[in-house]
């Protein structure tokens, strides 16, 4: 196996932003590539994602970030640009044709899927005339030398299709919640959350007392007035 290809796992957060900055290339590419703000909304836009996440910009950075040490992500800031932009990676390193990046950037969207649902949802970034021609992408990110990038999932009771599912890393807890649910954050996103709420107390705290403290000194002044 030629190992030079070969991928570290990835988290789900690392694998929403990737999949958020292909499909934006590939389908918004005069919007390409993206500022922190566009890829935190595109990261966490209601459509064509599952789960739908809700993310803010410090967990969004520790992604970017660890995207980053493992090359699959980079940042640059043109001539004249006034932000930080950022690009992906994946599809270079691993040379994907245009029908392989389509299926598997909607994987790494939208989590297992079947045939029909993949030519449905990648139509946009290519088209597909039947279900054999995603089958045949599937296949080949199958059986790559450096290693599968997809799986066909065993069949579930009460499913008539079978999914297929990428490799890269986590898969989301999509399966797990319940109908209609929002799933549970990852404990990243949930320590972020924490930190956001404590530095929130904290800057409420900090107003009250600025204006206790502006209370008294205009109290002070008028007191001090008394005796001048």
């Amino acid at each position: 196996m030629d190992h030079e290809l070969s991928l570290p796992p990835l988290t789900v957060m690392e694998v929403r932003i990737l999949g958020a900055l292909i499909e934006k290339e590939v389908t918004t590419p005069e919007y390409y590539p993206l500022t922190l703000n566009a890829l935190l909304a595109a990261c966490c836009q209601k459509n064509n994602r599952a789960p739908v996440l809700s993310l803010d910009d410090d967990t969004l950075a520790c992604g970017i970030v660890a995207l980053q040490d493992k090359g699959l992500l980079e940042s640059f800031a043109g001539a004249g640009a006034r932000a930080l932009k950022y690009r992906e990676r994946l599809c270079a390193r691993l040379a994907l044709k245009p029908d392989e990046r389509a299926v598997l950037c909607e994987l790494l969207l939208r989590g297992p899927q079947t045939l029909g649902e993949l030519r449905t949802r990648a139509e946009r970034m290519c088209p597909f005339a039947s279900v054999e021609e995603v089958q045949a992408a599937l296949a080949r990110l199958a059986a790559r030398p450096d290693g599968p990038l997809v799986t066909e999932l065993p069949r579930q009771p009460g499913q008539k299709e079978v999914r297929f599912a990428h490799l890269l890393g986590d898969q989301p807890p999509a399966d797990e919640a319940p109908h209609g649910a929002e799933p549970p954050p990852p404990p990243a996103l949930a320590a972020a959350r924490s930190e956001a709420a404590r530095a929130a107390g904290l800057e409420a705290r900090i107003t009250a007392l600025e204006s206790e403290i502006a209370e008294l000194k205009a109290v002070f002044a008028t007191f001090k007035a008394q005796f001048e």
